[in-house]
Parts: C-alpha cells; structure tokens; sequence
C-alpha cells in the first residue's frame, strides 16, 4: 500500500521575499516539538510545504497537532506515489473514498509543481475523474462537490489527498519576539493573547490574583487556560502574582472612584517589570473599546500613561459576541466561564470614573509608594512553564514549576 503523510500548507509565510528561509525553518522546529513521537523520521521541505511522514492509525493525532500550529494554513493526510498513471489514479480512488462515504459528487483538482512532468494539470483531471467515476459510480460537480480530491505533482512525487483540516494560518511562534500577556480567567484576554501568538510572538502570560483577598480559583482556571494555549506551542510559562493586599491598600488610599484605574496602573508596571527580567517587547491585554466602564478612550490614555513599553490591544474593534465566538473556536470559552473570582471586582466603586484625565489619576495615586508595590508584588511571584521551542527563559526564580 500506499505511504501516507501529512501534506503542510503556508501561506503567508510564502510572502516573506529573502527572509522566508527563516520563517520556514521555525515553522519547521515548531512542528517538529508539536508531533513529538508520532513522528521518528522528522519533517521534509519539499517546494513550499512541508511533508511528515506518518502511519495510519497515528494520521488522526498527527492532524490534531499540526492544524493547530501557528504558520500552518492547512493540513492534509496525503497518499505519497509515483507519477506512474496506475499509482495516482488508485490514490485518487483511495483518497475519494476515504474523505465521505456518503459522498455523491466529486471533483479533482491537480497542480503540477514540477513542470518537467509531460501531462498537464487539465488532463490529469480529466484522466483521475473518469477513473474514480468508472470506480465507485460518483457523479463529477466541479462547482460544489462533495468531495475534492487534491493531487500535487512535486519533484518526482505525487500527493494526492481529500482529507484536509484548516490550520490557524499566521506567523510561527518565534518570529515576532516575546510579549508579556496579562491573563485573567475571563474570556478577553485568552482571546488576545491567541491572537499575538497567532501573529509569531512568544507569550509570556502574567495572572493577577486576587489572593489572599479570594480563594484561588482563579489561578488554576487561568492555569488550565494557559495550558490550552501552549498547545499551539506559543505560551511559554505563566507567572500568577497575588494582588489582593495591594488592592486593599489601594482602595483604603486613593479615591474611590479611581480604584480601577490605579490597580491596572499598578499592574502595568509590574507586567513592565517582568517583562525587564523577560526581555519581552510589548503589553498585551484583552480590552475591547467601550465594553467596560475602565475601557473608554480616556482611561485607556489614562492607563497607558504608566507604561514605557507598547500595550497591544487585539481586540480593541471587536464586540463581545465576536470574542465570545473566537474563544469557542480555540477552545477557552468553557473555562473562562466557570466561576471564580476576579480580582478587578474586589474593592470595586458605586461609580468609577469613566473618562479620567491623566493628572487625575497621578494625583490619586500620590499616597501610594508605587516602587514598594512593585518590589512586593515581584516578591510573591510564582509560575508554571510550558512547553515552547522557541522560549529561553531568564535566570531562575524559586518556587517554580514545570509542564
């Protein structure tokens, strides 16, 4: 029988000019950590994919893995043959019949990569279509089949295929640096910090607790969380720090109204502080404009004035039922909505201030020694590591743990 492989599709990366070399041998690396053991021969580049061989019953794992790796614009379970006529068109016959069994319409689609191969795209077609049709009774719809079989002439090998996943497409993790993703146990910030990943960049997450003020369950939620995340192979460690005292502080100290302006002022800079020892470049959060009262215009100014570095916001044009629906996508949704407990709600105003001026909020925070908050909340960090090729962490803390 046949050799079988998953056939791996990129896109964007296609597009890179001089430095597409890089991106492909990253993407290459991070497939090789993603399939781990399924894999013992490693992962070819062949004219703009990438070819892992595979034995059956390991195909449907294989697929699982690689369609989730950023980079990846689809993955495709491939019978591998000769260009003898006999081969492909058994493989086609194959590869029809394994896509639906309840198919009744099928179209073929081939694309010669290697153009010292005498027979041309249009007759490859035509020839496979009247073998698969004599063969299983199909009818031929080449607008809407139920099945379409791909066949790829590469080099001196033939891969034929009509089992196809989507893959999330974008950057391999890795090629956009490091970022430093704050991370509740809700449904935004999962969501943004996907979406960084997905662009090349290695996340880094920070979970602010509201421990001891809270139990904390928000820690092990967002835990679980994280660990969904790393399977695309770009989360690379979680650091939880407890913020309940701080909190505490803060509301006994500034004006009521300010109290959630300040704790992510205060976050912000301890983010920032992590990020020093991470060598990260940037802030991510899972804002949307306008959701909630601290997400205006003016108090995101008023907010991002206590950065230095740039605090990206992925999903500051989108609206819940989006988010909603990208969290149900990459597998978060069902844990952003179990109970817990979020640390923005201790303490929290009848009415906070919703269009906060900058100098409002440095004045409010005048009685705060901001420097010993830091320097506390950096003492009471802990983490957990993921699995990430591409992460090099800083020299080691105590209490950590490893995935």
């Amino acid at each position: 029988m046949f050799e079988r492989a998953v056939l791996v599709h990129y896109h964007e990366i296609a597009l890179k000019g001089r430095n597409r070399g890089r991106f492909e041998r990253q993407l290459q690396q991070n497939l090789i950590a993603a399939v781990g053991e399924l894999s013992t021969v490693g992962i070819e580049r062949v004219a703009s994919r990438l070819v892992i061989p595979v034995a059956p019953s390991l195909a449907a794992e294989m697929l699982a893995r690689v369609s989730a790796v950023p980079g990846v614009s689809s993955a495709s379970l491939a019978f591998v043959t000769s260009r003898d006529a006999a081969e492909m068109e058994q493989a086609a016959i194959l590869a029809v019949r394994e896509a639906d069994s309840a198919a009744r319409t099928f179209a073929i689609a081939a694309r010669r990569s290697a153009t010292d191969h005498a027979e041309r795209s249009l007759e490859i077609n035509r020839r496979l279509g009247a073998a698969v049709q004599a063969e299983t009774g199909l009818a031929v719809n080449l607008d809407a089949p139920d099945v379409l079989c791909r066949v790829e002439v590469v080099q001196g090998e033939v891969y034929t295929y009509a089992k196809r996943v989507a893959g999330p497409g974008g950057l391999p993790v890795g090629t956009s640096g490091k970022v430093i993703a704050l991370l509740s146990a809700g449904i935004d910030s999962p969501v943004a910090t996907w979406r960084i990943i997905r662009r090349g960049a290695v996340a880094v997450g920070v979970h602010f607790s509201g421990r001891p003020q809270t139990d904390d369950l928000s820690e092990r939620v967002t835990e679980e969380i994280a660990a969904v995340l790393a399977r695309t192979g770009g989360m690379a460690r979680l650091y939880v720090v407890p913020f309940g005292d701080l909190q505490r502080e803060i509301s006994l100290l500034a004006p009521p109204d300010l109290r959630i302006l300040l704790y992510r002022r205060l976050m912000i800079r301890v983010a920032e502080a992590i990020a020093a020892e991470e060598r990260a470049g940037a802030l991510v959060t899972g804002e949307s404009l306008g959701q909630v009262a601290s997400q205006t215009l003016e108090n995101i100014a008023a907010v991002d004035a206590a950065a230095t570095l740039p605090v990206l916001r992925p999903l500051a044009g989108h609206d819940k039922q989006e988010i909603i629906a990208e969290a149900r996508r990459i597998g978060t949704f069902e844990l952003s909505t179990q109970q817990h407990t979020d640390c923005c709600t201790l303490f929290m105003p009848r009415t906070p201030e919703t269009h906060a001026k900058v100098w409002q909020v440095e004045k409010g925070e005048s009685d705060l020694d901001v420097d010993r908050m830091v320097s506390d909340a950096l003492a009471s960090l802990s983490w957990t590591d993921y699995a990430c090729v591409s992460y090099r962490p800083p020299k080691p803390r105590p209490r950590s743990a490893t995935l």
